[in-house]
């Protein structure tokens, strides 16, 4: 009898060996301190700008590893950290604001790699250092903007509905409105009721006086959409920081946690992710001309603005629609003209106000404008000084052209990728209430090392370990074994790079622990061909039987722990996620190294000759 793969499945199983090896090296290059310019809007990146970076680098004394040009961003790589902070503070002064500049470590995996999809794995904050905020959604704001909101909304619906009050105001969360006589009154709380059912409404008939609060359900409302518009927000944020995986997720009711890893510039990123934003539609002025100097006199009735190429241009005072009434926002192709457009959805409020308007102002042009409290991080004198500068600008300039309602879309923008940015904004450019960063935590890249350095250490020790013993104890066999676990290395590192997963600390001690599980697989198969050798069968037939009688030994052993490690994934969060996925994926491939591998090297070494001893 002769133990023996066919050939095919020889094959097989050096293919997949050959390509672990091959998706896991991406791991073993490391990282380059780099410097990522980011367009911002209408900005682009081409290679007039990398020609001007490089000159600039030039004029600087500052030699780039390398200048990489992609469709979105320019990455500059150093050598060394110093050196690319001199290049942020350079870059950053001669491109100005049209342009991000951000920190980060870009991996050196070498372009034969990176042609064929490898990629090296994500490490986690406490592996590759970065910063962790902890934000508090402001939703005392978040419900005041609600109210204020509604004391608009009944102002219109009044006018609307021909019911004249003498006033509606805002007083300690009550939206208070004074009529005349209570025959108004009871009229006014007919139609408010039908129409605002997350308003509770009461009255006091001895002043004439409806008094509108926001129901519980209405507040809680506003608190879970302020919460999940702001993490939408803050994730598109995150991107001209150019971290590769953040971490952005509710904690409690109204905080949200931002992990960032590899981040350096922490003033950078609490600047990009402290800044409140709003949008508004509003009508140009067609009236007046646009002031040809400062010093002219601007219309009562209108405010002047400048577009994104710094031109001035004049809009009405009224405000038709703000940004948080749009519900959706999708980028595409205007179908008349063939050029790019973007379609907006709209709130039931929200459409009623902006076909009241468009339905009088066809022909006229619509402006969207973006308004922006951003906060800047300078060092004067030695100290770093933070000021909050105001930022507003027409970022599109449109003519409407029918009565529009709850859909509509927006036509006049230069290229698909101006309206895919601008869909992009009108989803979730603004913070729907302000935040407050509650906790800041760094971690250093040197911490970050010494934890990658101690888990190393501890696999190394753990590995070494089991090598030792198995060879002490099985001899020709351990050896097999010793590649074995090897091969089961290379497959976990190669799947959780080909997944772009996060490496954290927990997740080596996951890794750590299938090391040893799967070596148990191998004493259960070796343990089953020395009962058969003891029972008195040859050795090829020891071996056959231990194979094929410790495989349902293994396959239930590795369910139960595969089923706990599916537990500890769905119900846990953060690193026990972490450890959960590392753990998962070492039970599979160990369950393939021990069976496959070991079978076909077992083959190769006893399986073509009739051994009179195994050394086992």
């Amino acid at each position: 009898m002769r133990n023996s793969f066919p050939l095919w499945k020889n094959l097989l199983i050096l293919g997949v060996l050959l390509w672990a090896f091959i998706y896991a090296l991406p791991n073993f290059f490391g990282e380059d301190p780099s410097v990522q310019l980011s367009p911002v809007r209408s900005a682009k990146v081409d290679d007039t700008v990398r020609q001007q970076v490089e000159e600039l680098l030039q004029g600087q004394g500052l030699k780039p590893q390398k200048v990489e040009l992609s469709d979105k961003r320019l990455l500059i790589r150093f050598a060394d950290t110093d050196a690319q902070l001199k290049a942020a503070d350079a870059i950053e002064k001669a491109m100005g604001t049209n342009y991000t500049v951000a920190l980060n470590l870009a991996p050196a995996t070498p372009g034969w790699l990176r042609a064929i999809g490898a990629q090296p794995m994500y490490l986690g904050l406490d592996l590759r250092g970065g910063v962790h905020f902890m934000m508090q959604v402001d939703m005392e704001a978040a419900i005041k903007q609600r109210e204020e909101r509604y004391a608009e909304d009944v102002r219109t619906l009044l006018r609307e509905n021909k019911l004249r009050y003498r006033s509606v105001d805002r007083q300690n969360g009550t939206i208070r409105a004074q009529f005349d006589d209570t025959a108004t009154l009871a009229q006014a709380q007919s139609v408010l009721g039908r129409e605002f059912r997350g308003l509770l409404i009461d009255t006091d008939e001895s002043q004439n006086v409806l008094l509108a609060t926001l129901s519980e359900v209405e507040k809680r409302e506003v608190q879970k959409f302020a919460v999940g518009q702001n993490i939408t927000t803050l994730r598109n944020r995150v991107n001209e920081l150019g971290v590769a995986e953040p971490v952005i997720q509710q904690q409690g009711t109204d905080r949200i946690v931002v992990q960032l890893p590899g981040v350096q510039d922490t003033a950078r990123a609490k600047e990009i992710l402290g800044a409140t934003a709003t949008l508004e539609f509003r009508l140009v002025d067609t009236e007046h001309s646009v002031p040809s100097s400062a010093d002219s006199r601007v219309p009562l009735t209108a405010q002047l603005y400048r577009d994104r190429a710094g031109q001035p241009i004049l809009l009405q005072r009224k405000i038709i629609v703000t940004g948080d009434q749009v519900v959706d926002a999708a980028s595409g192709m205007d179908q008349q003209s063939g050029t790019p457009a973007v379609f907006v959805t709209l709130n039931s409020i929200g459409a009623k106000r902006m076909a009241d308007t468009s339905a009088v102002n066809i022909g006229k042009p619509m402006a969207v404008v973006f308004i922006e409290n951003k906060s800047e991080t300078k060092e004067v004198n030695g100290k770093k000084v933070t000021t909050r500068k105001k930022v507003e600008e027409v970022i599109n300039v449109a003519t409407i052209r029918d009565r529009l309602t709850k859909r509509f879309q927006i036509t006049g923008l230069d290229t698909a990728d101006e309206a895919r940015n601008l869909a992009l904004l009108l989803r979730a450019g603004a913070l729907a209430a302000p935040v407050d960063i509650v906790e800041e935590r760094t971690v250093g890249p040197s911490l970050g090392k010494e934890n990658i350095d101690q888990g190393v250490r501890s696999f190394v020790i753990g590995f070494a370990a089991i090598i030792v013993i198995m060879l002490v104890y099985y001899k020709v066999f351990g050896l097999i074994a010793a590649f074995t676990l090897i091969f089961n290395v290379a497959l976990i590192l190669a799947i959780l790079s080909l997944l772009q997963a996060t490496l954290t600390l927990p997740g080596i001690a996951g890794i750590t622990l299938t090391i040893g599980m799967a070596v148990d697989a191998n004493v259960l198969i070796y343990e089953r061909i020395k009962e058969e050798l003891r029972n008195g069968n040859s050795p090829q037939s020891a071996i056959y039987a231990g194979f094929e009688r410790a495989f349902s030994t293994i396959f239930d052993s590795n369910i139960t722990t595969l089923l706990a490690a599916v537990m500890l994934f769905g119900i846990g969060s953060g690193p026990v996620k972490g450890f959960a996925v590392t753990l998962t994926i070492g039970i599979l491939t160990s369950m393939f190294t021990a069976v496959m591998c070991t079978r076909m090297m077992v083959n190769w070494v006893y399986g073509q000759r009739r051994a009179a001893k195994l050394w086992i």
